[in-house]
C-alpha cells in the first residue's frame, strides 16, 4: 500500500502462490484472513458446494452458519464478502456481491447486496469469497492484489469521513471501508464500496469495526473467462432486449431515467408513502419532492455498478450522491420535511459517517413520536452527526428505534420488525409487503420478496394490493427467486424484465453447467431455507414474523377514491399459516426435518 498520500505502515505481506487463470464461474477458492494471527489459509471449493449454493448469498449462508450462533460481537463472527459465478462475466448488472453476518442490529442473518465493482476486483484477483475473522490488536487495513494480502495500521483513520480515507488510499481497484458511526459503535452502521456504493441494512459496518478493520482494498488482475462465448452473447442480447423493452427500466419515467426515485410518485399516489412514523399515509408536499423535482434542481448524471445498463445511480453537479427511493421518502414524509437541500445534505451525511439510511430516518421518526414533538429541518442533520459522532442524544439513538423505544418504555412506536426498521412502503397500502416484512429473514426488508413488483409496478401480473388471496404463495416464490439472483450475482431491478429462465440460460454458457430456471429456483429455495434454519438456532420463530400493533389498529389516510384500511389480523395469520405451509416450517415457522433432508440441509432442532 505504500506509495499513497497519507498510506499507512506495512505490518506483514502474505503470499499465496498460484495461477489466476481460472476455470469458468468460479475461481474454487476462498480467502480466509485471521486477523488475530495476521495469517491467511486458501479454503477450496468443491463443485458440489458450488452448485448447492451458487455463490453471493447462497455460499456466505453456507460458511456462516456453523458461527451463527456466536454472539455478533465474538473475534470468531465471520464476515464474508461473497462474489458469484456471473461476476467479471458480460452477463448484465453482474457487479454485484454479498456481505454477510449476524446483524448487530437484529440478531438475525444479516446479508446485503451491494453494487460497484469490488465483487469484478475480488474475482479478477482470483478469489470467488473472502472471509474476515478474529480481531486485530490496533485499527488495521487489508490491501489485496492478487495472491497477496498485505496488513496495515489504520489508527490514523479512525473518525475520519469515507470521503477523506478514500484520499489516502491507491485509487485504482476497489475499497469496502466504514465510518465514523461505525467507529462511535451504531447499531446501524454500514459499510461504504467506492463511497458510493452500501452495504446498507442490519449494522454490517459495525461487524467489520468490532474487529478493528478500517478498510479492505481489493486490486485484481487475472483474466475472467466464460464456457461458451456464442451463447454467452446471444443469451446476454436476450437479456439486453427485454431490458430496453421494460417501461419500469428504460421508460420515459423509468428507473435508468430518474433512479430509484422513479417509484416516490407511484407509492405517494397508491396512498401508502409512510408518513410521521408511519401514523399517515399521504403526504402533501409530495408532488414538490419527487424524482424529477432532484434531476431538475440538482442537474443529475447517471452511474452505476459495473457491468450495468440501467444505471440507477444518480449524482448531481457538485458531486453529491442523489438521494434512492427510501432515503427521499423517509427523509421526507416520515418526518415531516419538505425541504429537499436537508434530504441531500443528510443523505451525504450518512454517506460520509456511514450509516444506513433507512434506519437512520426511522430511527429518528420514533423518537420524535416518543418526545411529542416535530423534529425542525436544520435539527435533522444535527441528530445525524450526534448518532454518528455518538454525542448528545445521539448516544441513545444510535442503538436504533426498537431498542431506544424499550428504552423509553414505549416498544409500540418502534415500526420496525424483528428489530429492523421499515423502508419506504406502508403495509396497510400493499398486502404483499405486509407479509413480506413479516416473513424477511433479515427483519423489516422490502427487498426479500419485494411484492411491490407485483402489487404496484403490476410485473410480471397484476395482483390485488388490498388483499391476501394467493401472496404467501407469491412471497415464498419471489423469495426464493431473489436469494438466486443475489446469489448468481445480478440486480433485482432486472427481474422486472428478465427471469430466471434467461438467467439460467446465461449461467449454463458462462460456467458449462447446464440449469433451468425452475432447478436456480429450487436452488433458491434451499437457500432461503438455510437462513430461516440460521434464524431458528437463535430463537426466531413465528413471535418475531409479526408486524407493529399499529398497522392492525389504526387505518391510513383515505382519500381521492382510495381507502386504506387496517389490516385485519386474521387475515394475516392466516396468510402467514399459509406461507408456513408453503414454505414447509411448522405451525411456529420453525424448520422441519424432512423438508431439510428434500434440500440436502441439516438441522437438529
Amino acid at each position: 500500500m505504500s506509495g499513497a498520500t497519507g498510506a499507512t505502515m506495512t505490518l506483514c505481506v502474505i503470499y499465496h502462490v498460484f495461477s489466476i487463470e481460472f476455470m469458468p464461474g468460479w475461481t474454487k477458492k476462498i480467502l480466509e484472513i485471521n486477523l488475530t494471527e495476521r495469517k491467511t489459509t486458501v479454503i477450496e471449493l468443491s463443485d458440489d458446494i458450488c452448485q448447492k449454493f451458487i455463490g453471493g448469498k447462497g455460499l456466505a449462508g453456507y460458511f456462516l452458519r456453523p458461527f451463527i450462533h456466536l454472539p455478533w460481537y465474538s473475534p470468531d463472527m465471520p464476515l464474508l464478502l461473497f462474489t458469484g459465478p456471473l461476476v467479471g462475466s458480460p452477463s448484465p448488472t453482474s457487479g454485484r456481491m454479498t456481505i454477510s453476518s449476524r446483524s448487530p442490529l437484529t440478531g438475525t442473518v444479516g446479508d446485503t447486496s451491494a453494487g460497484g465493482k469490488l465483487a469484478t476486483q475480488i474475482k479478477k484477483a482470483g478469489w470467488d469469497g473472502i472471509i474476515v475473522r478474529g480481531k486485530s490488536d490496533k485499527l488495521c487495513g487489508i490491501g489485496i492484489t492478487d495472491s497477496k494480502v498485505e496488513f496495515t495500521h489504520a489508527s490514523n483513520l479512525f473518525n475520519r469521513e469515507i470521503s477523506d480515507i478514500l484520499k489516502s488510499l491507491p485509487k485504482h481497484g476497489s475499497t469496502a471501508v466504514t465510518g465514523p458511526a461505525a467507529d462511535n459503535g451504531a447499531l446501524f452502521s454500514n459499510i461504504s464500496i467506492d463511497g458510493h456504493y452500501f452495504a446498507g441494512r442490519n449494522g454490517l459496518g459495525l461487524i467489520m469495526s468490532s474487529k478493528n478493520l478500517k478498510y479492505i482494498h481489493v486490486t485484481g488482475s487475472g483474466k475472467i473467462d466464460v464456457f461458451d462465448k456464442n451463447e454467452t452473447a446471444k443469451a446476454r442480447e436476450d437479456i439486453f432486449r427485454l431490458i430496453s423493452a421494460s417501461p419500469v427500466l428504460k421508460g420515459e419515467m423509468g428507473i435508468s431515467a430518474y433512479g430509484t426515485g422513479a417509484l416516490y410518485d407511484l407509492t405517494h399516489s397508491r396512498r401508502m408513502m409512510p408518513t410521521d412514523n408511519f401514523k399517515q399515509t399521504w403526504f402533501s408536499k409530495a408532488p414538490g419532492l419527487n424524482a424529477w423535482h432532484y434531476k431538475n434542481s440538482f442537474r443529475t448524471r447517471k452511474t452505476g455498478c459495473t457491468g450495468c445498463t440501467v444505471l440507477c445511480k444518480k449524482i448531481a453537479e457538485d458531486g453529491r450522491a442523489v438521494p434512492e427511493f427510501e432515503t427521499m421518502s423517509h427523509f421526507t414524509a416520515l418526518l415531516g420535511n419538505d425541504n429537499s437541500e436537508i434530504v441531500m445534505e443528510a443523505n451525504r451525511i450518512c454517506n460520509e459517517t456511514g450509516m444506513d439510511t433507512i434506519s437512520a430516518a426511522a430511527t429518528l421518526a420514533c423518537y420524535a413520536e416518543i418526545n411529542n414533538t416535530k423534529i425542525k429541518q436544520e435539527n435533522i442533520l444535527t441528530l445525524l452527526k450526534d448518532i454518528a459522532y455518538s454525542s448528545n442524544e445521539g448516544k441513545e439513538l444510535k442503538h436504533g428505534s426498537y431498542q431506544y423505544s424499550i428504552q423509553k418504555g414505549k416498544p409500540e412506536i418502534s415500526m420496525t420488525v424483528k428489530g429492523l426498521e421499515l423502508p419506504g412502503y406502508d403495509p396497510r397500502g400493499a398486502y404483499g409487503m405486509a407479509l413480506a416484512y413479516a416473513t424477511s429473514t433479515r427483519g423489516g426488508c422490502h427487498l426479500r420478496a419485494y411484492p411491490i413488483a407485483h402489487e404496484i409496478l403490476r410485473k410480471p401480473v397484476a395482483t390485488d394490493r388490498f388483499s391476501f388471496s394467493g401472496k404467501a404463495r407469491v412471497i415464498k416464490l419471489n423469495e426464493d427467486m431473489n436469494a438466486m439472483v443475489d446469489s448468481l450475482t445480478a440486480c433485482k431491478f432486472i427481474f422486472f424484465a428478465a427471469t430466471l429462465e434467461e438467467y439460467a440460460r446465461m449461467f449454463s454458457a458462462v460456467t458449462g453447467f447446464h440449469t433451468t430456471g425452475l432447478e436456480l429456483l429450487k436452488t433458491g429455495e434451499r437457500i432461503c431455507y438455510n437462513d430461516r434454519i440460521m434464524n431458528a438456532i437463535n430463537g426466531f420463530n413465528s413471535f418475531h414474523d409479526d408486524l407493529p400493533d399499529r398497522f392492525f389498529n389504526e387505518c391510513g389516510t383515505n382519500g381521492q377514491g382510495i381507502e386504506i384500511k387496517a389490516i385485519n389480523r386474521s387475515d394475516f395469520l392466516q396468510a402467514r399459516a399459509n406461507y408456513y405451509k408453503i414454505r414447509g416450517l411448522d405451525e411456529n415457522g420453525m424448520p422441519l426435518k424432512e423438508k431439510c433432508t428434500e434440500l440436502g440441509l441439516e438441522w437438529n432442532g
